[in-house]
């Protein structure tokens, strides 16, 4: 990319070699540079002679074209299209740019330098935001070898989840399918996935050793990963309980707060319903009535208090007639009252007769939106279910795993969608007993299924937990020891930390690895120690995690664990959460890789990493190591279009990074090559979301124009 200009062929041969030790090494972008091949020399002494003999008359061009030696070079001075293509492609096979990594790990060096590769899930064709995020990973480890250093960087992939079992399955779905072929059709896509997305990754310059990557489903990392599971067993921080849980009715299976996305405009029909007090505080509160405000009506069947705030003001008011009130003016007011003294209370339930329901006092009631006053249903909803635990109510779930009413409903609600008709049946029993005082549209943000886009639940279910609760002021201690760019994002890692008071690990699906526990028969007590999780470990090292259902129960408990007991037990079926799987990488990848520290100098990722990888691998390494896995991280904006758009494909907006280097339909999507390409990231302020589009390419296009 650098045009040379010699004086003569030994400075000519000077430069040429500096050239090819720069195409070796690997600038910022694809080419290398012009090389000057003329060895002709300059005789020329001045005005009037070209190589020592006068010059013809009327030959004033050829003076000074003569007399000054230029480089010559095979390179054309624009290419377009496939020539543009083929030489780019024979750059890098003549160059050596597969063998870069390689070299440059031979050499001696003094110091060292490690970027982990977080995981691009194996689920799809490469996106650009997979070009911004590896391109600008190239860039830096570039950038460190130049300084002389030996960089260390393992690309790698995350194989199991959801997603890709779904996509593996199509229209099939999982009836009939065993468990084992199930996994062999969601391991064949995972693996047609990795290799196209690896070989764009090498299309695009990206310098690693391509043969030497990690992936999630390999016998080895699963091992590891297993052991960093036994550690953090044997310390009391994994654990099983029965407690609500993010449920994701479209995918079967209970979902972490990092596989959530909230939808801002989701719209409920949200509710003011009343509770008929049988306690009387005061005289005049004979007929009085608590008003609660919820925007999921579907969750009164399973009401089992109202929460208050004790040092709030309340008021008792009257309903305004409407013949002598404005229709804005609802209420009369009659007179004020202390949350204190609603201790002790009790209420009628609503819907369900001789239900007797407590009034309860509650950190996380506040005036911000609705009464004062909340409907509390312990088996749908993180804080109801704190109350629960601290004032022993029941925690019955109403709700099955495909977002249904079950039997404890009642008749009239059994078999219904929560989210739909069985809502909409919530409501008419309300109007039908007059607990119904208004319903309103309210739009507001909701948490969906990050993969099917479809709204969750909170429902209980028996499920594997980490106590991050007792991880956090450490997560939080290591994390003042790392250096994160942008600064600000610190916070929004903090915020994310506060916010997670346990992390559900467990995923009711067949492609992942599965957790190692055995439950007996018939007391359906769980047996899991270190004998039993080691002894699965080297297993699936040895055989991979297919072994579970390969083997017969006998071959997998351990020694330790007698032969005729294996008869009484069934082995488990739920997997971990993949973000455990890739939170677990620095033990599969980073673990004895140096002599000193085994914590990577940097990791880089897009701003969605803050509630995911980035904080999966903190608090399994501050769970095992007391440290983080990190000296710094790096956090970098998304790409978007270049109206500063989210892609997506039923807009039109999506850029696809083959179509860049190779072109795609007519002349709107010109071949640009892998270098513009690299140099939009290369320009591009990472740190916000960097836009993409035409305008952009085109502009990068110039640029590299200009600097040939």
């Amino acid at each position: 990319m650098l045009r040379l200009l010699c004086r003569s062929s030994a400075g000519s041969q000077t430069l040429v070699r500096w050239a090819r030790r720069s195409q070796r090494g690997g600038g910022l972008l694809l080419h290398g540079a012009r090389s000057c091949t003329s060895s002709r020399r300059c005789h020329g002494t001045g005005s009037g002679e070209v190589n020592g003999q006068p010059a013809e008359n009327g030959s004033g061009n050829a003076l000074y074209r003569d007399s000054v030696l230029l480089p010559k070079t095979e390179f054309p001075m624009k290419l377009t299209g496939q020539k543009l293509l083929d030489r780019e492609l024979q750059i890098q096979q003549e160059c050596g740019f597969a063998d870069l990594y390689s070299w440059q790990r031979e050499r001696k060096a003094k110091n060292k330098f490690c970027l982990h590769d977080g995981p691009p899930y194996a689920n799809g064709d490469p996106h650009v935001g997979h070009a911004l995020n590896k391109i600008l990973k190239d860039i830096r480890n570039r950038f460190e070898m130049l300084r002389g250093r030996q960089v260390h960087y393992i690309p790698g992939w995350d194989c199991h989840g959801l997603p890709i079992e779904l996509k593996a399955l199509g229209d099939l779905g999982t009836s009939g399918l065993s468990p084992l072929q199930i996994r062999q059709k969601a391991r064949e896509f995972a693996e047609g996935a990795i290799a196209r997305q690896k070989a764009a990754f090498q299309r695009w310059g990206v310098m690693a050793d391509w043969d030497q990557c990690y992936y999630t489903f390999d016998g080895t990392y699963e091992a590891a990963q297993l052991k960093v599971f036994q550690e953090m067993h044997s310390k009391g921080l994994i654990y099983q309980d029965y407690k609500p849980v993010f449920w994701s009715p479209s995918s079967g299976t209970a979902l972490a707060e990092a596989e959530l996305e909230y939808n801002p405009e989701h719209v409920s029909r949200a509710v003011y319903a009343t509770f008929p007090l049988v306690t009387h505080f005061s005289p005049g509160m004979e007929s009085v009535s608590v008003l609660v405000w919820t925007t999921q009506p579907w969750t009164i069947p399973a009401n089992q208090a109202v929460c208050y705030m004790p040092n709030a003001q309340y008021s008792v008011v009257k309903r305004a007639d409407n013949s002598e009130k404005r229709r804005a003016e609802l209420f009369l007011h009659l007179f004020p009252l202390l949350g204190s003294l609603l201790e002790g209370g009790i209420c009628k339930h609503p819907t369900i007769p001789d239900k007797q329901v407590p009034l309860l006092p509650a950190n996380h009631v506040t005036m911000v939106k609705g009464t004062g006053l909340v409907h509390t249903a312990p088996a749908h909803g993180m804080e109801d279910y704190s109350v629960a635990s601290q004032f022993k109510l029941p925690v019955e779930c109403m709700v099955d795993e495909d977002g249904t009413f079950n039997e404890l409903a009642g008749p009239e609600l059994q078999k219904l969608s929560v989210m739909t008709e069985g809502n909409d049946k919530v409501i008419s029993m309300l109007k039908q007993c007059n607990a119904l005082l208004k319903e309103e549209q309210c739009v507001h943000s909701y948490p969906y299924d990050w993969r099917t886009k479809q709204p969750v639940v909170i429902r209980p279910s028996k499920q594997w937990f980490i106590n991050t609760e007792s991880l956090k002021d450490k997560a939080k201690e290591a994390l003042q020891k790392v250096r994160v760019l942008p600064e600000s994002a610190r916070s929004s890692l903090l915020t994310m930390l506060d916010r997670r008071t346990y992390w559900c690990i467990s995923r009711q699906r067949s492609w992942g690895v599965l957790i190692p526990v055995f439950y007996h028969k018939e007391s359906g007590e769980a047996l899991i120690n270190k004998y039993t999780v080691s002894h699965i470990a080297q297993l699936f090292k040895e055989k991979g995690s297919d072994c579970w259902w390969e083997l017969p129960i006998e071959t997998l408990l351990p020694p330790e664990v007698k032969a005729g007991a294996a008869s009484d037990y069934v082995r488990g079926e739920d997997v971990l959460d993949i973000w455990f799987d890739s939170g677990a990488s620095w033990a599969a990848v980073l673990e004895g890789t140096f002599e000193s520290d085994s914590r990577a100098d940097v990791y880089v990722e897009g701003k969605d990493q803050i509630g995911g990888w980035f904080q999966s691998s903190l608090l399994t390494s501050v769970a095992v190591r007391n440290k983080a896995p990190y000296k710094s991280l790096v956090v970098h904006g998304f790409a978007v279009s270049e109206k500063g758009e989210k892609m997506s494909k039923s807009v039109g907006n999506v850029v696809d990074p083959d179509v860049v280097i190779n072109g795609g339909k007519g002349p709107t999507e010109p071949a640009y090559g892998a270098d513009v390409l690299r140099w939009w990231v290369a320009e591009s302020n990472v740190f916000s979301d960097v836009q993409i589009g035409p305008s952009a390419l085109s502009s990068a296009r110039d640029s590299i124009s200009k600097v040939l």
